[in-house]
């Protein structure tokens, strides 16, 4: 049979989080099915990358104060090591900032343009004058103008599913500041024509994803219907990809975030000798596994534009559904919102590993991880089903027979050839992606397997006939061994182990067809131990999200903090100061908003958080006050703070405002 030539690809993980439970659905069962082509023998190439542009970067990178290219390199090391806990094997994990990336960016770009793909057009956008910036659709908040529903995104409602314009949304602001005095401003931006290629995506969904996605999204084709052009440009400030021949525009990062399949495959060629373009655009098969809320840009965005660019589309799209716990919504509040790392703290990466492989199928239905199921699969079929008959066999064969197999007899052949006949039906549930069939038919031999050995009663007949109990042993030995060959892609690490137990080589997925007989097996090493309900309750209490509690101060009197030089202190310019207006801040239970007149230097807007102590803020209009005026303009959720009231006392005992000494000090003059 030839040898297939595959590139695998799971969506990117968005450098701005880390990995949880839900996201490893689909990079597990990616995972299971690169490893199972690997095991039949063909060139299986599994890429991936860190998707690490876009504004929430930038933000994020900013509120660290850290350059974005530290915050995602930062991000890369988590994804890697929890990727690694958890077996998912890339061959390849790269990162969209990178200069293949960007090659591929601007070659893509260059052919659209010159295939008449773009086009550009002036569009309002909303402008937040504090961040003076255009704000992306993410970043606009408001009340859904459908079904009122408060805090949604300016794209859309996660409540009732309604799209709309950010300037749609009732009392919509600005994300990052809490600004609401948006304004509407033009902005050039660059736009790939989707209608262009209407027929050739009608032709392609037909036979490049499953059906319930091709229908659905050809709900959208109608004789009169026209796909809507898609804004591939953003405005400066943005952490991405500058457009070549557009200065401070920049590409949207879902124009470079597919791309960078593209680009990690690259780099992987680059490594290892191989030729990109006789795989990617020749014979090589192309498998895209994503969940189903990034349909649209897989299945329609990404196919054009790789047409349009002169590139092959994917073989075949995988949408799978998402991930619910104990039949809700992951949660932080109740604790099932749970990272990758505080997983494996407390519980062993296999046995997730196993229990997705029994709830996953080919479908977009979702999976549920039930808590007390997870447990109850886990100790009854991998632990007490399969596990056992290593356990129990090797360990007697180790103590009692010399650790030396022995040969099988009819009776073990027998079942061990029916073992066998399953290999082509569980490799198409692999093929097919069907893992949680195969875990059904994997316990049911275990079952043959325990009944087997319970029926000739090793522990007594190894007494009287050691022989015969070395045969049954063997027999039973051989049956674990091919139940673990036909886990492997689910369970890797458990096969190796079982390989190391029987001082053997990785496993093919040929391994079934060898009997092991007449040879030393080696020490027993404990391939799984019982999962326990406490250290489930410690994992979710781990992920509960706690409300923050203030920290009590050990005393009245502040902790000294580190010596300064006079230099230092010198750069300090006080000024003094005529409150012209106080006010209460809506949202805050210690902020005033003051108007502070410096004469020459202008009035400012000062947040200071002595509310409790002014509870009346009225009362100190008018008020002579000292303050720092060089301090650099702070960013607040309420607006800027332009300065820092001098005060004495502390948050336990009060704040006092401080006074000039003199009382003909004018607004502006210097305190020294």
């Amino acid at each position: 049979m030839q040898k297939r030539k595959i590139i695998v690809t799971s969506a990117l993980p968005y450098a701005n989080g880390d990995i949880h439970i839900g996201h490893l659905v689909e990079y597990l069962q990616t995972d299971f099915w690169v490893r199972f082509q690997k095991m039949r023998g063909n060139e299986c190439i599994y890429v991936c990358a860190d998707d690490t542009h876009g504004t929430p970067i930038m933000i994020s990178a900013a509120k660290k104060g850290v350059p974005p290219e530290d915050f995602i390199a930062e991000s890369y090391k988590r994804h890697v090591e929890d990727f690694s806990a958890f077996d998912v094997k890339f061959d390849n994990f790269y990162s969209t900032n990178s200069p293949e990336n960007k090659a591929f960016c601007e070659q893509i770009y260059v052919r659209l343009r010159e295939n008449g793909a773009l086009r550009e057009e002036r569009v309002p956008q909303l402008f937040c004058p504090n961040d003076k910036m255009f704000l992306p659709d993410r970043f606009v908040r408001g009340k859904c103008p459908k079904c009122g529903a408060e805090d949604q995104y300016g794209d859309s409602c996660e409540k009732c599913g309604s799209t709309y314009n950010p300037s749609d949304l009732v009392d919509g602001h600005c994300a990052i500041c809490g600004e609401k005095k948006l304004e509407t401003r033009e902005s050039s931006h660059i736009f790939f024509e989707l209608r262009l290629f209407k027929e050739y995506l009608r032709e392609w969904l037909s036979g490049h994803v499953a059906r319930d996605i091709s229908n659905k999204l050809l709900e959208w084709f109608g004789d009169n219907a026209e796909l809507m052009p898609w804004d591939i440009s953003r405005d400066a400030p943005y952490f991405g990809f500058e457009i070549p021949d557009h200065p401070g525009k920049y590409f949207y990062v879902w124009l470079d975030a597919p791309v960078g399949y593209m680009a990690s495959f690259k780099n992987f060629c680059s490594k290892h000798g191989l030729d990109f373009e006789s795989w990617w655009n020749g014979d090589a098969e192309i498998y895209h596994f994503i969940g189903k809320d990034i349909v649209r840009f897989h299945c329609l965005f990404w196919p054009a534009m790789l047409h349009a660019s002169g590139f092959r589309g994917p073989t075949q799209v995988f949408v799978h559904g998402f991930l619910t716990v104990n039949g809700t919504k992951m949660s932080k509040s109740r604790g099932t919102f749970i990272s990758a790392s505080t997983y494996r703290e407390c519980l062993d990466p296999q046995f997730l590993r196993y229990y997705y492989a029994c709830k996953i199928n080919n479908t977009t239905d979702d999976v549920d991880l039930n808590l007390d199921d997870f447990a109850q699969r886990v100790n009854s079929d991998l632990i007490g089903k399969i596990t056992n008959l290593a356990s129990r066999g090797a360990q007697m064969i180790n103590k009692r027979l010399g650790g030396i197999l022995g040969t099988t007899d009819e009776e073990g052949r027998k079942i061990l050839d029916e073992f066998r006949r399953k290999s082509d039906c569980i490799a198409s549930l692999y093929e097919e992606r069907k893992f949680s069939q195969i875990p059904v038919e994997i316990c049911r031999m275990a079952d043959t397997a325990n009944e087997y050995f319970d029926s000739r009663q090793p522990w007594a007949t190894v007494k009287t006939d050691p022989e015969l109990t070395r045969i049954t042993l063997t027999n039973v030995l051989n049956m674990f061994r091919i139940l673990a060959v036909y886990l492997a892609p689910i369970l890797p690490g458990y096969a190796s182990k079982t390989a190391a137990l029987f001082n053997e080589a990785a496993y093919t997925w040929d391994s079934v067809n060898e009997t092991l007989e007449n040879k030393p097996i080696g020490a027993y090493e404990y391939l799984a131990s019982r999962i326990e309900k406490d250290k489930i309750d410690l994992m979710v209490e781990k992920s509960k999200q706690k409300t923050p509690q203030p920290e009590q101060p050990k005393s009245d009197i502040p902790e000294q903090k580190p010596e300064i030089d006079i230099g230092d202190f010198g750069k300090t310019d006080m000024r003094v100061g005529l409150i012209r207006s106080a006010e209460l801040v809506d949202g805050s239970d210690k902020l005033l908003c003051l108007s502070v007149d410096f004469g020459p230097l202008g009035t400012r807007k000062i947040f200071s958080g002595i509310r409790k102590s002014y509870p009346q803020p009225e009362a100190i209009v008018g008020k002579k006050v000292i303050a720092v005026v060089n301090l650099k303009p702070r960013k607040m959720r309420f607006g800027t703070s332009e300065g820092m009231l001098i005060c004495s006392g502390t948050e336990t005992s009060g704040f006092s405002l401080i006074s000039p000494l003199s009382n003909s000090a004018a607004p502006g003059d210097p305190i020294s």
